[in-house]
């Protein structure tokens, strides 16, 4: 004889329904968390990506093969150019053991010489005097070069470009980021 199907779903169903929820659960997760969070056009890191291209600087070419934080002021440094100095250098200690995949420029674009006492606060960056020729190869965004720190790539490609006045966790956080990821530098 033949049981009627006029009662609840048999058992075997239930389970089986329960056990496809439970597999199909993470998925759905996963893909709510996506969609809220890295949804298509949103981005994660603070710097302005930019289309790389190669910049062809001889202060650059000797420091191939690393991270270059480069900054454009002149030699007088005001304290938004003093500022930019102390921000590149602490970014480049708070990398800690990465620290020494990451050197500092400092393009300026006057022939003065800048201040002994401030050559000495940031010694280690590379200070190229009368180079405002360079700054054509750099965007300049919103603003002027002098506004911005820019990122040049281990490979000598020029591929981000930080806010006036940038927050420096932001940053460090950008840069550590690709530290990890980056094969090179």
């Amino acid at each position: 004889m033949r049981r009627p199907e006029t009662g609840p779903a048999p058992r075997g169903r239930l389970k089986l329904l329960a056990i496809g929820a439970f597999f199909a659960l993470p998925v759905l997760t996963a893909w709510i968390a996506w969609w809220l969070h890295l949804a298509p056009g949103a981005t994660g890191n603070y710097g302005t990506l930019l289309s790389p291209q190669p910049v062809a600087a001889a202060p650059l070419a000797a420091l191939r093969g690393r991270w270059v934080l480069v900054q454009f002021d002149g030699g007088a440094c005001d304290s938004g150019c003093e500022r930019k100095l102390y921000i590149m250098r602490q970014i480049r200690r708070a990398q800690g053991g990465e620290m020494g995949r990451v050197e500092r420029l400092w393009f300026v674009t006057d022939g003065v010489q800048p201040r002994a006492e401030l050559l000495a606060a940031i010694a280690g960056t590379e200070v190229v005097l009368g180079a405002a020729a360079q700054a054509a190869a750099f965007p300049p965004g919103e603003g002027s070069v002098k506004d911005h720190i820019f990122l040049v790539d281990p490979i000598g490609n020029l591929m981000m470009r930080f806010p006036r006045d940038p927050d420096p966790s932001r940053m460090i956080k950008d840069l550590q980021h690709l530290l990890k990821v980056s094969q090179f530098g």
